[in-house]
C-alpha cells in the first residue's frame, strides 16, 4: 500500500505547470455523449461535454475490456459545486477532452444513483490519499480495478496524471497491474466486520464512558462538533439528545438546544425559504454550502419536532413548518415524491454561476425592498460586518433571539414576529425574481423513506393533518412505483419509470418509515410490507459469516467488492438502521431470530462504538435501547387512534407503539382486544404492568 501511495504523490507533485490551449466548441450543433439518453439531471449536466463521457452498465464494463483501454470513473452529483468547477475547466476542454477520449473509457456517475460504485471508489481513494470528497475521479484497469484516484484537479494537474497513466498502462502494463491488485485487497479489506462470539453486556455505565470521550469534541460555545466545517449530524444530535433525557444529562440536553438555535439562526439555515443548506464552512454556522439536500432536510425536521416537543420552544416549531413549506414548494411532485436536491450555483443577471446568488443581498436591494424597516431589519439579521460574506454581500444571520433583540428596542414579541413575517414575505417575493437554483429532480427510494419519516415526526409533534396527509400519498407512492412485482426495491424513479436495483439503504429507510406510519395511523399493512420487506432483505443482502448487511444485492455482480456500510456519517449507515428494524420487528411478530440478528450486529460494532462514539451514533441509539428500559406500549380498544395522538403529546423515544381498534392477528396485539373499554398495556422485557384507561396513567408508567 504505500508504493501505491508514493506512486499517486509522485504523480501529484510533478505536475506540469503549463498552460494548454482551451480551445471552444465552434460548431452549429452542439456536442453530446452517451450521456444525453441517461434521466439523471446531474449525467444531463455532462451529456454536451466534448468527453465521450458513457454511463455505468454492463455495456461501457465490456467495451473497456474490448478495447484494453484504463477506465476513468468520475463521480459526482448535481448540487455539487466543486463538480461544475471541474467540469468548467477540463470536461469542456477540447485538448482534455481528446486526451481522454483517445485513450480512456470514461464513465460519468452520479453518487446518488448509484451509491455502490461510489462506495469502492470513494474507499480505493481514501486508502491511497487519506481523505476523500466530490467530485470523485478515479483511473481503473478494463475490470474495473482502480489504480489512481483523488478528488478535484486543476486542468494543468489533470493533464498530466492523464499523459503520464496512459502512457505508463502503454509501456508497463504490469507495474499498474500489480498497483490494482493491492489497491483492490486493501478496498475488499478495509470494511472487514468479524462475527462476535462474545456474550456483550450492554449497561449504562459503558455509555457513560462512551459519552465522556465523546464530550471534549463538542462545541458549547457554537453548537456541533469543534472546527469548520460544521455539518449538522442529525444522528448525532438526535442520540445525545435521547441520551441525555433518559439519563437527565441537562448539559447535553442543553447542548443539543444550543446546537439546533445556532443551526436555525445561522445563514445555514435560509431565513427567507425556509430548509438547510448542506454545510457550514466556518464555525460559527454563518457562510453555508448552499447546496440544499433532501436527505439533510428530512432529518433536521425529525430532529427540530422532537426538540420541540420535549422543550416547547416555538423556534424549534417555527424551523419544522417553514422546512416542510420549502419542501413542499420546491422538492415534491404531484405525485407525492420527493426531488433530491437544489444545486448550490444559480445563474446571475449576466448569465453566469456563481454559487450562494440567488440566497445573498446587496445593502442597496435590502434598502429598496424594505424601506424604513431596513435599520430594524439590519440590526436583527446583522447586516454588518458580523454577517458580511463576500463582495459587498451579506447572509442573513441571527445572533440573539427574539427574547434578546428586543430588550434593545421598543417593540413587544407580537409586534417584531409580524415584522419578521412581513420582511421574509417581502424579500421572498424579490428572490422569487431571480434564476432559481437548479433541482435535482430525480427520487430516491431512500431519501424519499427519510422525508417520509420527517412528516410523521412532524404530525406526532404539531397533530397537523396535512403532514399526514403527505406522508400517507408519499408512502402510496414508495409501495405502488418503488416496490417490484418479486417484492424487491427500485433505487431510482425519474420520468415515471423506476430504475436501478435497489440497495441495502432503500430497504433500512423504508422499513423504518414504513414502521413509523403504522404507528401513528395503526393500519397493519404498513408494518405487513415492512415485515415483507425485512425478509426479503435477509434472503439478498445478508452475510451469514459477520451477521451483517451487505450494500449491493447478491444479484449485483459488476462491481470488483461488495461493501458493508457500518459507518453513520449524515446518514446512518444502512446496517445500524436494519438493526433497529430487526429490533422492533422483533416486537411486533415475538421473532426471536429478528431479536438474536439485531443483538448480534450491535455487538459486532461494539468495539469501533466505544473507539469512535461520534462515528456511530445510531449504533448508540440501538445500544439505549439495551442498556435503558424499552417499553412495548399496546393499545387495544375503539379509541386507540385517539390515545395514540395524546401519547405523541410526549417525548418518549424508548417506547415502540403498537395498536388496533379491532380484533388483530400481530402477536404483540393478540387477545387484547375489548369491545367495552380501550386499554393501554405497557411492557418491559416480557412483564406487563395492569393495564389503563387513561394516557397519562400510562405515561406515568413509563416515566417512573
Amino acid at each position: 500500500m504505500k508504493t501505491i501511495i508514493y506512486f499517486i504523490l509522485v504523480l501529484i507533485l510533478f505536475c506540469s505547470c503549463s498552460n494548454k490551449n482551451n480551445s471552444a466548441i465552434t460548431e452549429d450543433k452542439p456536442f453530446t455523449n452517451d450521456l444525453i439518453n441517461e434521466t439523471s439531471p446531474y449525467l444531463l449536466q455532462h451529456a454536451y461535454n466534448p468527453v465521450d463521457w458513457k454511463a455505468w452498465n454492463q455495456e461501457t464494463l465490456k467495451l473497456a475490456k474490448e478495447e484494453n483501454k484504463l477506465i476513468i470513473i468520475s463521480v459526482g452529483y448535481s448540487a455539487c459545486h466543486w463538480c461544475h468547477v471541474m467540469e468548467e475547466e477540463s470536461f469542456e476542454n477540447d485538448s482534455v477532452a481528446n486526451i481522454m477520449n483517445d485513450n480512456f473509457i470514461n464513465i460519468k456517475v452520479d453518487r446518488e444513483e448509484r451509491p455502490d460504485v461510489d462506495q469502492v471508489y470513494m474507499n480505493a481513494v481514501q486508502l491511497m490519499t487519506g481523505s476523500g470528497g466530490w467530485p470523485l475521479n478515479c483511473i481503473a484497469l478494463p475490470d474495473g480495478r482502480p489504480v489512481f484516484g483523488g478528488t478535484y484537479f486543476t486542468k494543468t494537474q489533470w493533464t498530466k496524471i492523464l499523459e503520464d497513466m496512459s502512457d505508463l498502462y502503454r509501456t508497463d502494463p504490469d507495474k499498474v497491474i500489480a498497483y490494482a491488485e493491492k489497491l483492490t485487497q486493501g478496498v475488499k479489506n478495509s470494511d472487514l466486520i468479524v462475527l462476535n462470539k462474545e456474550d456483550i453486556q450492554f449497561t449504562k455505565e459503558s455509555l457513560n464512558e462512551l459519552k465522556d470521550k465523546w464530550m471534549p469534541t463538542l462545541d458549547f460555545k457554537d453548537g456541533g462538533q469543534k472546527n469548520a466545517p460544521k455539518f449538522p449530524m442529525p444522528s448525532n444530535l438526535d442520540y445525545l439528545f435521547r441520551y441525555g433525557f433518559q439519563n437527565n444529562d441537562l448539559e447535553l440536553n442543553d447542548f443539543v438546544e444550543l446546537t439546533l438555535t445556532k443551526m436555525a439562526n445561522g445563514g445555514i439555515y435560509d431565513q427567507i425559504g425556509g430548509g438547510f443548506s448542506r454545510y457550514s464552512v466556518d464555525e460559527r454556522w454563518h457562510v453555508p454550502h448552499f447546496e440544499k439536500m433532501l436527505y439533510d432536510n428530512a432529518q433536521l425536521v425529525s430532529l427540530y419536532s422532537k426538540a420541540y416537543q420535549l422543550s416547547g420552544k416555538e423556534e424549534f416549531k417555527t424551523v419544522v413548518v417553514e422546512t416542510l413549506q420549502f419542501i413542499e414548494k420546491e422538492l415534491t411532485d404531484d405525485e407525492g415524491a420527493f426531488y433530491s436536491s437544489l444545486d448550490a450555483d444559480s445563474e446571475t443577471e449576466e448569465g453566469e454561476l456563481e454559487e450562494g446568488v440567488f440566497y445573498t443581498w446587496t445593502k442597496e436591494e435590502l434598502k429598496i425592498i424594505l424601506q424604513g424597516d431596513f435599520e430594524l431589519f439590519k440590526s436583527y439579521y446583522n447586516i454588518n460586518s458580523t454577517g458580511k460574506w463576500e463582495n459587498n454581500h451579506y447572509i442573513l444571520f441571527k445572533t440573539k433571539t427574539n427574547e434578546e433583540f428586543l430588550k434593545g428596542n421598543s417593540l413587544s414579541l407580537k409586534e417584531l414576529k409580524a415584522k419578521v413575517s412581513d420582511w421574509k414575505s417581502k424579500l421572498f417575493k424579490a428572490r422569487s425574481t431571480r434564476k432559481r437554483p437548479r433541482t435535482d429532480d430525480k427520487v430516491l427510494t431512500s431519501w424519499n423513506a427519510m422525508m417520509l419519516s420527517a412528516y410523521i415526526d412532524a404530525y406526532r409533534v404539531l397533530g397537523e393533518q396535512q403532514y399526514l396527509d403527505t406522508a400517507l400519498k408519499n408512502a402510496h407512492f414508495l409501495k405502488e412505483n418503488q416496490i417490484s412485482k418479486k417484492g424487491s426495491l427500485f433505487h431510482n424513479y425519474k420520468n415515471g419509470v423506476s430504475t436501478i436495483e435497489g440497495f441495502s439503504e432503500d430497504y433500512a429507510h423504508v422499513i423504518s418509515a414504513y414502521i413509523d406510519l403504522y404507528q401513528v395511523t395503526l393500519d397493519e399493512v404498513w408494518l405487513q410490507i415492512a415485515n415483507e420487506l425485512m425478509d426479503y432483505t435477509i434472503a439478498h443482502f445478508f452475510d451469514k459469516d459477520n451477521g451483517m448487511f451487505y450494500f449491493t444485492s447478491d444479484t449485483e455482480t459488476n462491481l470488483i467488492a461488495r461493501k458493508i456500510e457500518v459507518y453513520d456519517n449524515v446518514i446512518p449507515s444502512s446496517n445500524s438502521v436494519l438493526a433497529h428494524n430487526l429490533f422492533k420487528l422483533s416486537h411486533y411478530y415475538s421473532n426471536n431470530s429478528y431479536s438474536k440478528m439485531a443483538k448480534q450486529m450491535l455487538s459486532n460494532i461494539i468495539s469501533d462504538l466505544e473507539k469512535s462514539p461520534s462515528a456511530y451514533s445510531n449504533w448508540g441509539n440501538l445500544y439505549l435501547n439495551y442498556s435503558n428500559p424499552y417499553y412495548e406500549v399496546a393499545l387495544s380498544g375503539a379509541n386507540a387512534k385517539e390515545k395514540v395522538s395524546e401519547l405523541n403529546g410526549y417525548y418518549l423515544p424508548n417506547i415502540l407503539v403498537a395498536g388496533a381498534i379491532t380484533e388483530s392477528e400481530i402477536p404483540i396485539m393478540k387477545n387484547r382486544f375489548n369491545d367495552d373499554e380501550t386499554y393501554i398495556y405497557v411492557c418491559v422485557d416480557g412483564s406487563c404492568k395492569l393495564p389503563v384507561t387513561e394516557t397519562k396513567q400510562a405515561v406515568s408508567q413509563l416515566l417512573k
